[in-house]
């Protein structure tokens, strides 16, 4: 019998699987930023990589690890427009039992990032997923902003256009105040004025509304008040500067 049972196909014996490592990365260009040193270890280790763009990716692993070759890193690019394609070929290395790490372009992946989906598919595929500490602008913010930080909901991008964008405004006002939760939501730099000047004309003057301006970097600078104590004048310094908006009704 013992003879019988050496002889069977090793059917059920599971292949090894790589881990799949969250690594954040700086959020200015003041590079390699505040990282954890497990992150920093990890992006000097790891030679197979997921990022929105190989460049990019390859210009800060330099700048974390000068004396590593980046030229034999395999870089898959995931495309923003269309994310999902090719997710699980770009992961075959995992599969074939090698580590790898996704980054995103500024932050943490899978938060307000494409690489969600990675994410999720790596866990569909049974791929053990691993988060390391970094900095995250949204966290950043909420921690400055002095508002709820027990109830918050994060809000993605709001709408492009001034009438829809009042609306907006004035909804997520309306449910801050009903739910006592804190408002927080992001917009592309070069719409930053506005921004500012749609929030302040459209909310409540008791709202507090916040804006924190490149966090992390020399420059960073958080703003908080009441709507009604907000300085008007001056606003186009904060045009096109890296933000994250926050309001409590």
């Amino acid at each position: 019998m013992l003879a019988h049972l050496l002889f069977l196909p090793i059917k059920n014996m599971a292949s090894p699987i790589g881990t799949l490592y969250l690594l954040p990365i700086s959020l200015t260009e003041e590079q390699p930023g505040p990282l954890s040193p497990e992150a920093l270890k990890m992006i000097g280790a790891l030679d197979f990589f997921i990022a929105e763009r190989a460049r990019t990716a390859r210009r800060y692993i330099k700048a974390c690890h000068p004396t590593r070759n980046i030229q034999d890193l395999e870089i898959a690019e995931l495309d923003k427009r269309k994310p999902d394609a090719g997710i699980k070929t770009m992961l075959a290395p995992l599969l074939a039992g090698k580590d790898m790490g996704l980054m995103s372009e500024a932050g943490c992946p899978g938060v307000a990032d494409p690489g969600a989906l990675v994410v999720a598919k790596a866990h569909d595929l049974g791929i053990p997923v691993r988060p390391l500490v970094g900095p995250s602008s949204i966290l950043l913010a909420l921690m400055a902003s002095g508002m709820n930080g027990q109830t918050f909901r994060f809000n993605g991008y709001l709408p492009a256009k001034k009438p829809e964008l009042q609306k907006v405004l004035q909804r997520l006002e309306q449910t801050s105040s009903k739910h006592r939760q804190t408002e927080i939501w992001i917009e592309a730099p070069y719409r930053n004025m506005q921004m500012i000047e749609t929030a302040l004309s459209s909310l409540a003057p008791s709202t507090r509304f916040c804006m924190a301006l490149n966090l992390t970097s020399t420059e960073e600078l958080v703003i908080s008040k009441q709507v009604k104590d907000w300085e008007k004048k001056n606003l186009d310094r904060f045009h096109k500067v890296p933000a994250i908006f926050l309001l409590e009704g």
